[in-house]
Formats: C-alpha cells, sequence, structure tokens
C-alpha cells in the first residue's frame, strides 16, 4: 500500500492506495469523527461493496445509507435532495460523517451535500472507478450539472481521505475504465513528461489490466494532483491546467446529453482538440500531436468530436464554461508535451479551425 498526502495545511489529507484496503476499519477511523456515517453509492454499485463496508463500519458507528441511480444524467439538484432527505430522516447532526461510494458521479454529489448539510460536514472518498480513482475524488471540487452547463453548481469542499482500492476496478466495465484513462494521459501531458513517456511505453500493460501498472498509474496521477492542489486548492493560478481537454469536452457532454459521452471520452477528444489547437499556435510539432492521438486511440478513446456538432455550438456553450473570465475564453493549453499553462490569446478563428480539424466527417 502507499499512501500520499494532500498538503493544505489544516486541511491535509492523506490517499491510501492498495488492493483489497476497502473494507479496513482502521484506514476509516481516523477521519470519522463522531458515532454517525452515512454511506451514498448509487444501484450499480451498491450490490457489490455496500454491505461490506456497513459491516466494517456497523460495530462501532451508527451507519444509514442512500442508493443514488448511476449515471451522469442523475448528477443534479433533484438527485442530490435523496442525500439531504437520508440525512434528515437518519436525524444525522453537523457531526456526521457522509461516504462517497462509487465513481465521480458520487464524489462530486456526496461531497456538495457534506458541503452543504448544516452548512458543513465531514466525508471521505472512496472511489471505484478509474477516474474517480486518479482524479475527481483527489482535491475537493464538488458539484451538480445544469442543463445550460457541467458542474455549474457546487463548492471547494476537501475530504478527510481518500481510500483507493484499486482492486475495485476487476468489475468495472471496458468503457468506463478506457474513459477513465483519458485523465491518466492528462497528467502526463500537462506536468509529467518522464509518465508520459512511462504510458507510451505501458499503455498496452494498462489494457490489460496488469494490477502492478495500474497501482503505478494511480500514485503518479495522485502525486500529481495532489502537488497542484497543494499550490492552488480554489484554482486561481496553476491548478487550471488540470483542465486539459476539459473546456472542449464539457461542451461535447453538455451538447450530447449527460452520460451519452461519458466524461473521459469528451476530454480525450478534447484533449486532441487542445494539442491541435497548440500545433496551430506553434508551441508543440505535428508529431507531438500525432502522439497524443495514438495514446488515445491505445487505450481505446475517441480523437475525434461529434459528426453532427458544429464549431458554432462549441463556442455558444464553451462561452458560459467556469473558465471564461471576464468575458475572455481561457484555454489549457501545452507549451510542450509535459508542460500545459492557460491563456487567453487564441483567437477564434484558431478555435474554431482546431475544432473543425479534429470533428468526425
Amino acid at each position: 500500500m502507499t499512501t500520499l498526502n494532500v498538503d493544505l495545511a489544516e486541511r491535509s489529507y492523506p490517499i491510501y492506495i492498495g488492493s483489497n484496503i476497502m473494507f479496513e476499519l482502521a484506514k476509516y477511523q481516523p477521519h470519522i469523527v463522531a458515532k454517525q456515517v452515512m454511506i451514498v453509492t448509487n444501484d450499480t454499485i451498491a450490490p457489490i461493496y455496500l454491505q461490506g463496508l456497513i459491516d466494517t463500519l456497523s460495530a462501532d458507528y451508527q451507519v444509514d445509507s442512500v442508493i443514488l441511480p448511476d449515471g451522469e444524467s442523475y448528477k443534479n439538484l433533484d438527485t442530490l435532495n435523496l442525500i439531504y432527505t437520508g440525512l434528515l430522516e437518519g436525524k444525522h447532526n453537523r457531526t456526521t460523517t457522509l461516504i462517497a461510494l462509487g465513481g465521480g458521479v458520487v464524489g462530486d454529489m456526496t461531497g456538495y451535500a457534506a458541503a452543504s448539510y448544516q452548512r458543513g460536514v465531514e466525508f471521505i472518498q472512496v472511489p471505484t472507478t478509474v477516474l474517480s480513482q486518479v482524479d475527481s475524488s483527489v482535491g475537493g471540487k464538488t458539484g451538480v450539472n445544469h442543463s445550460l452547463g457541467k458542474n455549474m453548481i457546487g463548492a471547494f469542499h476537501q475530504p478527510r481521505a481518500v481510500i483507493i482500492d484499486s482492486d475495485s476496478l476487476d468489475t468495472l466495465p471496458d468503457r468506463e475504465y478506457s474513459a477513465g484513462l483519458a485523465e491518466v494521459i492528462k497528467y502526463g501531458l500537462i506536468c509529467d513528461n518522464p509518465f508520459y513517456q512511462w504510458l507510451q511505453g505501458n499503455m498496452a500493460r494498462l489494457m490489460a489490466r496488469d494490477k502492478e501498472a495500474i497501482h503505478y498509474a494511480i500514485e503518479a496521477s495522485c502525486h500529481n494532483k495532489a502537488k497542484v492542489v497543494a499550490q492552488d486548492e480554489r484554482e486561481g493560478g496553476i491548478r487550471a491546467i488540470l483542465n486539459l481537454g476539459h473546456t472542449f469536452g464539457h461542451a461535447i457532454e453538455t451538447e450530447q446529453g449527460y452520460g451519452v459521452w461519458l466524461h473521459g471520452e469528451a476530454v480525450a477528444a478534447g484533449t486532441v482538440m487542445a494539442a491541435t489547437l497548440s500545433a496551430a499556435m506553434g508551441f508543440i510539432s505535428d508529431d507531438d500531436v500525432a502522439d497524443v492521438k495514438l495514446i488515445h486511440r491505445q487505450a481505446n478513446l475517441p480523437i475525434l468530436g461529434p459528426k453532427a456538432m458544429k464549431p458554432e455550438r462549441y463556442l455558444a456553450l464553451m462561452s458560459v464554461d467556469k473558465k471564461v473570465l471576464d468575458g475572455r475564453l481561457r484555454l489549457v493549453l501545452l507549451q510542450a508535451v509535459g508542460r500545459a499553462f492557460v491563456t487567453s490569446d487564441a483567437g477564434l478563428g484558431e478555435i474554431t479551425q482546431a475544432i473543425i480539424d479534429c470533428q468526425e466527417q
């Protein structure tokens, strides 16, 4: 097992990464603040892991649970209200601890419920997908979607701990497994060229679900995210580089309907668009772009946006994204492979051409 630390002074917390650690009581005890626990999960994960976690905790704590419908399309205020209802019906007070057992949707919604229930309670992340283990469970971004924009309603609220049991990926469908690898590739591109080179040589092992390769990829991704978050908790500066491909990708998700394209699939296509734009502006080479396309194809991820989506629609949706500041569209681009930066200097013509170059014909 590996333990990393997210260094945020009094809000610092550990990330435990290991095999078969989900039901170790000792991992939870230091981070549960009183006697009440609410486990939030979904109807896909609940039959696999919920009873085991209840059995782990119930001797020491009052344990209740809420089971949400599964899918990005349910990441909204109506579903969020199911968590509040469960907390109130169970008479949970402001010393309760929520546990998010599931993927990124469960983690984001549980975190936001924790941030807002009785003006803020504690929570623990127990992520069960690649995407949530390497990205969304770390860093304290919580929230829900709106029909007009993804993750537009939320709060920064750090967990008490992140407990990553890599064995939970054994039950993950192939499509969701691949989608999570988009975020793994992102870390190599934005800030860790040696890791990117490792990915280029080891993608076949990851796709074969080699345990050692998976553990290393999770550890490297979490290390990179923890390092960035420690420098910029609330995305006032460098943390924005974590959004490589996301501005394009969120536009795809919003337009297609949440869950039609998985988040990682949309980010993959968006990352190729960002790389293409980076090359057009003279920062990276065409060979670099070809490598970016290849590694995403090796991960069974899309490298082209949806056929029927017009550039004008991308721009309209991107204009209401959270990355817009003072009316200017801020994009994360690549100065080099392994070094990202944020810029508002890309012209609409250049952005439009990058979208066109990366669209299904």
